[in-house]
């Protein structure tokens, strides 16, 4: 089922005291950095640290009252993994992560927080998806997906809603959005509330290099995949390939894809540390890396809007990037 913008108006009804409005910032000095006038959706300040809640929260406030007894599993490099340990601890439900044995600590750690359940998992020598659905044939237990699933798409598409929401008390419009991509749940969801209530708008995925398959799915109109193996800084967006329900949204209604390197992701993160002092994670700063990096000239003296999707960030990671 592909959701519609009625959806995303329901989950934002149904996540009300799971998730938080997070704030719409400006700079003038990311203004004149950037070339565009420029503004932030902070979810890197959302519950959990990431927008993932948003998508957790929604879906599993319709699980039923026997569902909520067996529980879900989810598998996640950090980032969905606390969203959906936080939303089980809501509606009072057990949950399982599978998490790679070299996820970053501080995201391990939240997950445990939050109550839930973790299963380590070799990435290079073993599936987490198996893995994933011998504990929900085990347990009898619901799979709660990161980003191929409507009622996740929708939950990740109130953060637009919330932005063209923040734009309009603002009196402003937005000419273009860039969204940090790696499933696609978050731009996909986007997309349906902008092309509701702010139509005009022109909407871009951010990814680092090696790992553009949203940019390229794009231009190519159909699903491709990364290289196997290629790695980078951004550990929460390094998704082999798109999402299917989230590609079947956004291959009408976004622009294209903007590429960044991973130290033009660094520098954006000493610069949101340095000009708004937040702490982003290296996937959440590729928004902001890509307009202040990567802005194509059409762009510049425009208004854009940008996803800082995330904050959970190792210290000796971000101590790091700070200084690279």
């Amino acid at each position: 089922m592909i959701p519609t913008p009625d959806d995303v108006w329901r989950a934002a009804e149904r996540i009300k005291g799971i998730a938080q409005t997070t704030p719409l910032l400006n700079s003038p000095v990311l203004d004149e950095m950037s070339g565009c006038t420029l503004f932030a959706k902070a979810e890197n300040l959302q519950v959990t640290g990431s927008f993932k809640i948003r998508g957790a929260g929604n879906r599993l406030v319709q699980l039923s009252a026997e569902q909520r007894k067996t529980g879900v599993v989810a598998f996640s490099s950090g980032n969905h993994a606390q969203g959906v340990a936080r939303a089980a601890r809501h509606v009072n439900c057990p949950a399982v992560i599978v998490m790679p044995s070299d996820a970053p600590q501080v995201k391990i750690e939240g997950v445990r927080r939050d109550g839930a359940d973790i299963v380590l998992y070799d990435r290079n020598a073993q599936s987490r998806e198996e893995i994933a659905a011998n504990l929900v044939e085990m347990r009898g237990a619901v799979l709660v997906p990161s980003y191929d699933d409507p009622n996740i798409v929708a939950g990740q598409g109130t953060t637009g809603l919330e932005m063209v929401q923040q734009a309009r008390a603002l009196q402003t419009t937005f000419e273009h959005v860039i969204v940090c991509a790696g499933g696609g749940g978050l731009g996909s969801g986007m997309s349906l509330a902008f092309e509701a209530i702010m139509p005009g708008t022109e909407l871009w995925t951010a990814e680092p290099e090696g790992h553009d398959d949203w940019a390229r799915s794009l231009n190519n109109k159909t699903l491709l995949a990364n290289p196997p193996g290629t790695r980078s800084i951004c550990d929460a967006i390094l998704t082999p390939q798109p999402g299917n329900i989230p590609f079947e949204i956004a291959r009408s209604r976004f622009a294209g894809g903007l590429v960044v390197s991973d130290e033009q992701v660094k520098w954006a993160m000493q610069v949101a540390f340095s000009h708004l002092k937040l702490v982003l994670e290296p996937g959440g700063a590729v928004a902001l890396a890509a307009a202040l990096y990567a802005l194509p000239d059409h762009m510049r003296g425009s208004t854009v809007g940008i996803t800082l999707s995330g904050g959970n960030v190792d210290p000796q990671l971000f101590a790091d990037c700070l200084l690279a």
